[in-house]
């Protein structure tokens, strides 16, 4: 008879954290709603997201980070977590991300909320840094997309209810 550690399955770390998270998301949008359960994730996206500027500040050793470094560290953050993301675009206006592969990998499709990880991590250290962001989750995985564009916008629109996104604010004093 074989033995119970002897089969195998595909299970390790890695897919359980990412099959408990999808489900926590699943739970949520099933009883309050996709945008009751993109809040919550929020909160918690927003707190990773200080979490890890703290983790690049302190290894750089700097007070804030540049606009170009904040570029790299998004970059660097997904690929750090199997994330694919690339720059497509920056200036002092906006950073323009691709991405080809979701560090939730296939446990992300048809479940948006989870992209609010994404756009908290992202629009927190660009607003810790740079003093303001709106970030726009232009194309994801999540809702089908062969990849992700994202759009984190530095500089705050003059009609803000004409546009989309998130907004995330930093340090009044360090503002565009």
């Amino acid at each position: 008879m074989e033995q119970v550690s002897d089969v195998e399955i595909p299970l390790d770390r890695d897919v359980f954290l990412r099959t408990l998270v999808r489900e926590l998301a699943t739970s949520l949008e099933s009883v309050i709603g996709l945008e009751e359960a993109s809040g919550y994730v929020s909160l918690v996206g927003q707190a990773v997201g200080t979490q890890i500027d703290e983790m690049y500040l302190k290894a750089l050793g700097a007070d804030r980070l540049t606009g170009e470094q904040v570029a790299e560290a998004l970059v660097d953050l997904k690929r750090r977590i199997n994330g694919d993301f690339y720059v497509i675009e920056h200036d002092e206006k906006k950073i323009v991300l691709g991405n080809r592969v979701c560090p939730f990998a296939e446990k992300v499709v048809g479940r948006e909320s989870m992209c609010m990880m994404t756009s908290n991590v992202f629009g927190t250290i660009a607003a810790r840094n740079l003093g303001y962001a709106r970030v726009e989750l232009e194309e994801t995985i999540a809702r089908g997309g062969a990849g992700c564009r994202v759009v984190v916008h530095l500089v705050p629109d003059v009609d803000i209810e004409t546009v989309s996104g998130r907004e995330y604010f930093g340090d009044p004093a360090v503002a565009p």
